[in-house]
């Protein structure tokens, strides 16, 4: 089967099956929620960056973006799911091409969505901070908000590829992400800096004061998901169906 036949099948599943459909519906919901919240609380922390203070919300729906990447692919190892996938695509790095780019498509407009929404909520709260972030600031929340996402759900979806299990993917990503963010999110300086969410988050922050910028962090964790992608791909062409 060519690739665009092979990448119409992914979108048909994300679209189609209630489990994967339902991933990026909650990538914008919770990060909408959670930037709301996090607006109505003023003991958050977070007011002294307008910008992140606006889009707060991305510390939690980073966790939906890598729950669909998981299940996405973990889906493909239930019930014999993925020997009927390569039956018809045999090809699989052209197979597992395209469910990568189905994923990440699904999750980059995800992202972008969730990134209006939030930043939409993070104006309009009551309370919300006079001094938030300007257009200029807010465009590249957007539009970091949306790679972002996209990358942390290749990242889960190529260890999933690698580890063969969801279960297994989300209980390293899932604590791995909430430690980083609540425990050492705020030491700089650190090889912290160059882990995979601390690293791409540096795009929703008004200033840095570690040692990447905006995009170099996002490449740094495009970095992370071209390595988990990379080995996904060696264990579906090395590995039984």
């Amino acid at each position: 089967m060519p690739f665009a036949p092979a990448l119409h099948s992914e979108w048909l599943k994300i679209r189609t099956l209630p489990s994967l459909a339902a991933g990026p519906a909650a990538v914008v919901l919770v990060t909408a929620a959670f930037t709301a919240l996090a607006g109505l609380d003023e003991s958050a922390g977070v007011d002294s960056d307008p910008l992140f203070a606006s889009l707060f919300g991305v510390v939690l729906g980073q966790i939906a973006a890598v729950t669909f990447g998981a299940q996405a692919v973990s889906a493909e190892f239930r019930g014999g799911a993925l020997r009927l996938s390569l039956s018809a695509v045999p090809h699989r790095g052209r197979w597992f091409a395209a469910k990568a780019l189905a994923v990440g498509a699904s999750a980059l407009a995800a992202g972008l969505l969730a990134g209006c929404a939030s930043l939409a909520v993070g104006w309009a709260v009551p309370g919300s901070r006079a001094g938030g972030p300007n257009w200029g600031e807010g465009l590249r929340g957007v539009v970091g908000c949306g790679v972002y996402m996209a990358l942390m759900a290749l990242f889960a979806a190529g260890l999933t590829a690698l580890l063969r299990s969801g279960v297994m993917t989300l209980s390293i990503l899932v604590p791995f992400l909430l430690v980083v963010s609540f425990v050492i999110g705020g030491v700089s300086g650190t090889a912290a800096d160059y882990l995979p969410d601390k690293a791409g988050q540096v795009v929703l922050h008004s200033t840095s004061g570690g040692a990447l910028g905006p995009w170099t962090g996002l490449a740094v964790t495009a970095v992370w998901a071209a390595a988990a992608l990379a080995a996904g791909a060696w264990s579906v062409r090395r590995r039984d169906a």
